[in-house]
C-alpha cells in the first residue's frame, strides 16, 4: 500500500516556473547525466549528424538535441545556475559550444553511471550539504514536458518530508516491455491516490515477455532512472552499497572545483572499474527507496532506433533526417 501521498500546488499548473524555483531556494539542484556514448543509437546518429556524436548531442526529435531538451524541461523546476550536467572529456566538441558549459562536470572517462552520480553528490554536497537533488538522463522524450515536471515538484515534497528516502520514478507501463527494467513495488496497489508512492520491493531487470507481462499485470512500472533525494540521502545509499568507490572520490573529493581537481579525476578514473549506478546501488538497496508512479506524460527511452521510430510515430511527427532523399 502506499506509504504517503504528494498533492502539490503546481501540479495543475507549472506556468510560473520563477516563482516555483524562487519557492524552493538555494537547497534545491538537478543532475543530468550526459556523459554517456549512446553506441546502441549511433548508426542512427550517424545518419542525422554525419559524424559519432553520441544521441544527447543529436537532434533527434522536434530540432533540438536530447540534451537541450532536457536542459529546458529540467529548468521548469530548477534554477539553471543550480543544474549539472555531467559529462565526458571525449565529447568535448560537442559539449563545448553549448551554452550551459558553466554547469558542467566533466569526467576524464565514461566509467558507468555510478561514478557520474557519486561525482555531482559530492560536488553538490560541498555546494549545498542540506540539498535536494533531483537526477535526470538525457535521452528522454516526454510528450508533456510540464506533467512530467510535476511529478518531480511533488517528489522534491516527498525529500522533504521523508528526507531519509530517496524516490523514483516508475512510468506506469502500455505494453510488456522487454528492454526496460521493472520496479516492483512493495504492495502494488497504488488505489485512487494520485502520485501516491511506495516502498520498492524489488527491481527486474530486461524481464522475458512472460515475466514482462506477469509484471505489468501485478502493477509493477517502466523504470525510468529519474530519482528525487537528499543528497545525504543518496551517499549514505551509495556508500553502503560501493564503500570502496565511495571512499576513493571522497579521498579525491577536497580538489573539486580546484586547478588540481582535473588530474586528481584523471588519475582516479584511469584505473576505478566501470560500474552501473542501477544495478549496483538501487538493486542492491530497496529498502532506501520508494517508487512514484507517473502516468500520462508520454515517456520513451530512446536508446534505441525502434524506440526513436515508434515515438514518431506515436507522436505523428516526420522528422527531417527520416525523409528519403529525392
Amino acid at each position: 500500500m502506499p506509504i504517503f501521498s504528494c498533492e502539490h500546488e503546481v501540479t495543475s499548473n507549472l506556468c510560473n516556473t520563477d516563482e516555483i524555483i524562487e519557492k524552493s531556494g538555494r537547497d534545491r539542484w538537478a543532475v543530468i547525466l550526459a556523459g554517456g556514448d549512446g553506441t546502441r543509437l549511433q548508426s542512427l546518429t550517424r545518419t542525422i549528424s554525419g559524424d559519432d556524436r553520441p544521441k544527447q548531442f543529436c537532434p533527434i526529435i522536434g530540432g533540438r538535441t536530447l540534451l537541450d531538451q532536457t536542459s529546458r524541461r529540467v529548468a521548469l523546476s530548477v534554477a539553471p545556475q543550480q543544474t549539472l550536467t555531467v559529462v565526458t572529456r571525449t565529447h568535448e566538441r560537442f559539449y563545448k559550444p553549448l551554452k550551459y558549459a558553466k554547469g558542467l562536470l566533466v569526467q576524464p572517462e565514461n566509467k558507468g553511471t555510478a561514478p557520474a552520480i557519486l561525482f555531482s553528490l559530492l560536488r553538490i554536497a560541498q555546494l549545498s550539504p542540506s540539498a535536494t537533488v533531483a537526477f535526470f538522463p538525457s535521452d528522454h522524450y516526454f510528450a508533456d514536458d510540464d506533467e512530467f515536471m510535476s511529478h518531480i515538484e511533488s517528489a522534491f515534497s516527498a525529500a522533504q518530508t521523508h528526507p531519509e528516502t530517496v524516490t523514483l520514478l516508475g512510468i506506469k507501463p502500455e505494453s510488456p516491455e522487454v528492454e526496460y527494467g521493472w520496479i516492483e513495488p512493495d504492495g502494488s496497489l497504488f488505489g485512487q491516490l494520485p502520485r501516491s508512492i511506495s516502498r520498492v520491493r524489488k527491481f527486474w531487470e530486461k524481464p522475458s515477455a512472460l515475466v514482462a507481462r506477469g509484471l505489468m499485470e501485478r502493477g509493477c512500472l517502466w523504470n525510468s532512472f529519474v530519482m528525487v533525494g537528499r543528497v545525504d540521502a543518496f551517499l549514505k545509499m551509495t556508500e553502503r552499497a560501493l564503500p570502496s568507490l565511495f571512499d576513493f572520490f571522497l579521498a579525491v573529493a577536497p580538489t573539486f572545483g580546484t586547478p588540481a581537481e582535473a588530474r586528481a579525476m584523471s588519475e582516479l578514473y584511469s584505473w576505478i572499474p566501470s560500474s552501473n549506478f542501477s544495478h549496483e546501488v538501487l538493486t542492491l538497496r530497496p529498502d532506501d527507496l520508494a517508487v512514484m508512479q507517473v502516468s500520462d506524460v508520454g515517456w520513451s527511452d530512446l536508446g534505441e532506433p525502434k524506440r526513436v521510430f515508434s515515438t514518431l510515430q506515436q507522436i505523428g511527427l516526420q522528422a527531417q533526417w527520416a525523409i528519403p532523399a529525392s
